[in-house]
C-alpha cells in the first residue's frame, strides 16, 4: 500500500505531466485555426479564461504569442558583463511572461497550489485575470487589446503615469498585438465551430 506521500508526489508529477507545460510551440503560430488545431486543449482553456473574466480567445492568444512566442520555459534574455551573468532584466517566466509579483498576487487571490506559469491553461487563465483587473481599475475595454497590452507591459501604474508615451518600441508592440488579435479574430469566425461540442459530456446548445 502506498503512502500518502508517495501518493502526492505521483499526483504532483500527473499533474505536470499532463499539463500544457511540455507543448513545443505551434507550427503555424500566425493562424489561430491551425494552432487550436495542433492544441484543441488551448481552445477549450481560452474558453474558460473568457468565461471567467471576459478576454476573448482572439485577444488572449495574440498576447501569448507576442509574450513567449508559445514558448512554456520562456524568460528575458540573460544579461552579461563580459563573460560575467549578471541575471535576466526582470522575473518574467513563461507563457504569459507573469512577473513573480504579480504572478504571487494571482497565485493569492485564485489560489495556485497546482499553477504553473509552463502550463497554457494557467497563463491564459492569468492573462484574463489580469485583463479583468484592468477593466476594473482603469476601464479599459477587455475588446481592446492595443490600450490592454500597454496596461499588461507597463503594469497599470505604469500606464495611469503615461509611461509608454515615452516608450515608442512598446508602442509598437501593442500595435503588433492589435493587428494580430484582429488576425485572428477574422480567422477564428471561420473555424470556431469545428472546436465547439467536440468532448462527449458537451450537449448542444449549452457548449456553444
Amino acid at each position: 500500500m502506498p503512502s500518502i506521500r508517495a501518493m502526492f508526489a505521483l499526483l504532483t508529477v500527473c499533474a505536470v505531466l499532463t499539463g500544457g507545460c511540455a507543448s513545443a510551440p505551434p507550427k503555424q503560430q500566425d493562424n489561430i485555426c491551425a494552432i487550436f488545431d495542433q492544441y484543441p486543449e488551448w481552445y477549450d482553456a481560452a474558453r474558460e479564461s473568457e468565461d471567467r473574466w471576459g478576454t476573448p480567445p482572439h485577444i488572449l492568444m495574440a498576447f501569448v504569442k507576442q509574450e513567449s512566442a508559445f514558448r512554456h520555459d520562456a524568460k528575458p534574455p540573460r544579461q552579461w558583463f563580459l563573460f560575467i551573468p549578471l541575471g535576466r532584466k526582470s522575473s518574467a517566466e513563461g507563457y504569459a511572461q507573469a512577473k513573480d509579483e504579480a504572478w504571487e498576487e494571482y497565485e493569492a487571490e485564485v489560489g495556485g497550489f497546482f499553477k504553473s506559469r509552463s502550463d497554457m491553461e494557467d497563463a491564459l487563465d492569468f492573462i484574463g485575470w489580469y485583463n479583468y483587473k484592468t477593466n476594473k481599475h482603469l476601464g479599459i475595454s477587455k475588446w481592446d487589446p492595443k490600450r490592454m497590452y500597454l496596461a499588461y507591459h507597463e503594469g497599470r501604474g505604469g500606464y495611469s503615469r503615461g509611461s509608454y508615451k515615452r516608450k515608442p518600441e512598446v508602442v509598437r508592440t501593442a500595435n503588433r498585438v492589435d493587428r494580430q488579435a484582429r488576425e485572428y479574430g477574422a480567422q477564428l469566425r471561420e473555424c470556431e465551430e469545428r472546436f465547439k461540442c467536440r468532448h462527449w459530456y458537451q450537449v448542444w446548445p449549452f457548449c456553444s
